[in-house]
């Protein structure tokens, strides 16, 4: 069987160190330019180093987009950002431009390249053209079926690697190559500066009555003919590895702390469960189908990995995420009183039963008996997001344990 790689997203450096923490192999994330999230927090060169550094600490690979679609203006600064991260030294560059393809196998050779879902990698024939350029790792199109990856994997080199997303968002459009929101924004999405209009409502307009707008109902809210449910594939683990993926990806650089968390927490458990026995894999299924439900999503689908979606199973619904669990804060060191720091993300208050989210998979109850702010003054809330706090909950607590509420 060929080991599987657990691989997480990391908006930023903290949502970076959550991730290791909590179970990724490997984490992806993308520096202030070139990138295809624009709107994520990102990595300055100081985060990338520190961050590459936690990962590596903890055994862990840090992967860096640089996966736009370049234009002419773009070449000469990705030239220079690509001998920016050969000094940084990150493991792998993710990669869909040829142009920046060719440039990072000149610049960086010593780091491997991913060829990202972007470049429409769909048979064999392109996997073993990028592998005879060089490239270690295709990401497979998020249109192809297991049956399509598994014959992929037999007619490419053994030691060429297959990355496949197997969880979060998905795309209205072809491999992510939208072109609806550089019309009506004009920002791009291929630039990293994708609006999501796949989320908006539509109506249909008749062409001899215009201005008189005609919803198409789908459901109480409105319809959203682009919008898509999220990947999940957390019980099609024994199929994905049998299709020969070598790297589970984890859609969501631009998600919390607390989705990262849960998200890989469970795969991480769900995939060390199958290596152990699949009769293990099978007996904890509710824990992993209850876990994963505990983060923001718009209902669950198993995109394209067995076939072409039917009708009763098609993929375009509401764009009203479901929430759960409210995200209150990550664990950090005691001070001298023995509180523990945490930098507050939102509203909870003293008395105010909340749960502590662990990496080995446990989840806590408490009861919150002590808020201070930085100088020690007593708070009976903690109202306002962002605000450094000391807390007391009744128990000893880990760095990076996340604290949450359930929500009614």
């Amino acid at each position: 069987m060929r080991p599987v790689e657990l691989l997480v997203p990391a908006s930023s450096l903290e949502v970076l160190k959550v991730a290791v923490m909590f179970g990724a192999d490997a984490v992806f994330i993308g520096g202030d330019v070139y990138g295809l999230r624009a709107k994520a927090k990102n990595f300055s060169k100081e985060d990338m180093i520190e961050g590459i550094k936690f990962a590596h600490d903890h055994g862990v690979k840090v992967h860096v987009t640089v996966n736009i679609l370049a234009h002419n203006y773009d070449l000469d600064g990705v030239r220079e950002y690509l001998t920016e991260l050969k000094e940084i030294g990150p493991d792998a560059l993710i990669i869909a431009d040829p142009a920046i393809f060719t440039m990072a196998r000149e610049i960086c050779p010593e780091i491997d390249i991913h060829v990202s879902t972007q470049a429409n990698n769909t048979n064999y024939g392109t996997y073993n053209f990028w592998y005879k350029l060089g490239a270690k790792r295709v990401v497979s199109a998020r249109e192809l079926s297991m049956a399509e990856i598994k014959e992929i994997r037999a007619h490419i080199p053994d030691d060429m690697e297959i990355e496949s997303f197997v969880h979060g968002a998905m795309c209205i459009s072809y491999s992510g190559r939208c072109l609806l929101s550089n019309y009506f924004t004009g920002r791009d999405a291929n630039q990293g500066a994708c609006t999501h209009p796949c989320r908006w409502k539509y109506a249909v307009v008749e062409e001899q009555r215009p201005g008189e707008y005609l919803p198409v109902y789908e459901n109480e809210r409105g319809t959203y003919i682009f919008n898509s449910k999220d990947l999940c594939m957390i019980e099609h683990i024994p199929e994905l590895i049998d299709a020969g993926i070598d790297s589970f990806k984890i859609e969501g650089r631009m998600k919390t702390a607390l989705y990262v968390a849960t998200v890989a927490r469970t795969y991480r458990k769900a995939i060390d469960d199958y290596m152990e026995s699949e009769e293990k894999y099978r007996a904890n299924m509710d824990w992993y189908k209850e876990q994963i439900s505990n983060c923001t999503y718009r209902q669950f689908t198993t995109g394209f990995f067995f076939g072409k979606p039917s009708e009763e199973a098609q993929i375009y619904d509401s764009n009203t995420y479901i929430k759960e669990y409210t995200y209150l804060g990550i664990v950090g060191p005691q001070n001298a009183e023995g509180l523990y720091e945490i930098e507050q993300r939102n509203k909870f208050s003293v008395g105010e039963t909340i749960e502590i989210m662990k990496p080995n998979g446990d989840n806590i109850e408490v009861t919150v008996r002590r808020i201070t702010d930085e100088d020690g003054t007593d708070m009976e809330s903690a109202p306002h997001p962002k605000q450094k706090l000391f807390i007391d909950l009744g128990c000893e607590l880990d760095a990076f344990d996340i604290l949450r509420r359930k929500e009614d």
